[in-house]
């Protein structure tokens, strides 16, 4: 039976949407996640489902292929996704986030020979932000772009990357001048078609098995200058006015999944008895769920506000690291309680909460870990 969906102002007018990327949801992602969690990705053909139906590049002006949607559609689908108990289509990176950085930065002829590609799900797009060595550092990156003429060549490596198994095209963070610290940053586009890339493992994950996370390098793979993405030395800035749309992505996620856990759960412990009642029945199980629902409840009034601030194009930095981190936090406080709520059951893998668990842990190290969202927050104070 369909969960229900959230009452958000901000999604009012989007039941049809809604309705449409749950049924795709249930029918194209629901029957694959033991098999994708073994292969470690998805299957290919899934994004060009995706792309005929409208699912992806939403919020991309519809000159370039996109949806001409807002961040309001990209949400529905992300909610949708994780109350389906999905943790393996990387479609919010696709959409959210490398989309956006070509709509935003790249020149006119780049955004109409790659967005399209998006769109259709002809190409899968990836961002490689981090490295071996670096982790949130984002100005400690070492993979480095030198200018030789009309190209820049690109050696370096990266690692945890997102759709980096199946990706067509990746934006690279990298250092265009080594001893500039921040301002020796630019994002530089790579086409994986190009000589020099290729991939490493796709990575063995406590949760998210089925997303195809892998190290990527770069062996003097030779991209034409008009790869990059603005300027020179603008791309540690680029990355700041992209990371609020980023957290927000992960924060909808969160509470969506924690939403569905508690569901789960409720169903779980009213059908399941002990001692001769329900688990449900028992004083701890009800107070448990009381406090797991009110935790929901304020993760949700609180994103819901953040959305509709970055539907107005109000949503900044502090706000943006304040819903991460309140929300990831909450989410996986919530879904721990779930799994103990039932029990044995609730440590293995074939039940949903098990995979719910493992799939949110990584919430709060991904796009900022709750320690950096903590010292962004206190150097706004």
């Amino acid at each position: 039976m369909p969960l229900p969906a959230p009452k958000s102002s901000w999604a009012q007018d989007l039941g049809e949407f809604r309705e449409l990327a749950r049924a795709f949801c249930q029918k194209e992602l629901v029957p694959h996640q033991e098999r994708w969690n073994q292969q470690k990705s998805v299957d290919r053909e899934l994004w060009t489902k995706a792309g005929e139906v409208g699912l992806l590049a939403i919020s991309i002006p519809e000159e370039y292929g996109g949806g001409g949607g807002t961040f309001a559609h990209e949400a529905v689908l992300y909610e949708e996704q994780a109350r389906s108990g999905d943790g393996s289509w990387g479609v919010s990176v696709h959409n959210g986030i490398v989309a956006h950085y070509l709509l935003h930065y790249a020149t006119e002829e780049k955004k109409k020979e790659w967005l399209p590609k998006l769109a259709s799900g002809e190409w899968v797009g990836a961002i490689g932000m981090t490295e071996p060595g670096t982790g949130s550092d984002l100005q400690g990156i070492k993979t480095r772009a030198v200018r030789e003429g009309d190209e820049y060549v690109i050696n370096g490596a990266k690692t945890f990357i997102s759709n980096g198994g199946m990706a067509d095209l990746v934006v690279l963070a990298c250092k265009t001048d080594p001893d500039a610290g921040a301002a020796g940053v630019s994002l530089i586009v790579v086409e994986t078609n190009r000589e020099g890339f290729r991939r490493g493992r796709v990575l063995d994950k406590v949760g998210l098995k089925g997303q195809d996370t892998a190290e990527l390098f770069f062996d003097d793979v030779r991209v034409p200058a008009a790869n990059l993405l603005g300027e020179e030395g603008q791309g540690f800035i680029q990355m700041m006015q992209q990371l609020p749309q980023e957290r927000l992505i992960i924060a909808v996620t969160a509470v969506a999944g924690m939403e569905a856990a508690i569901d789960l759960t409720i169903e779980y412990t009213k059908g399941r008895t002990a001692f001769g009642r329900p688990v449900y029945n028992f004083q701890n199980s009800k107070f448990k769920l009381a406090d797991a629902a009110t935790e929901a409840a304020v993760a949700r009034a609180f994103l819901d506000q953040c959305i509709e601030r970055h539907l107005k194009g109000e949503l900044d930095v502090q706000g943006a690291a304040m819903v991460k981190l309140w929300t990831t936090e909450r989410a996986n406080k919530v879904v721990d309680d779930c799994v103990q709520l039932h029990g044995g059951y609730g440590y293995m893998t074939e039940y949903p909460i098990a995979r719910a668990w493992t799939d949110l842990r990584i919430s709060r190290i991904f796009g900022g870990t709750s320690e950096i969202m903590r010292e962004v927050i206190s150097r706004t104070l």
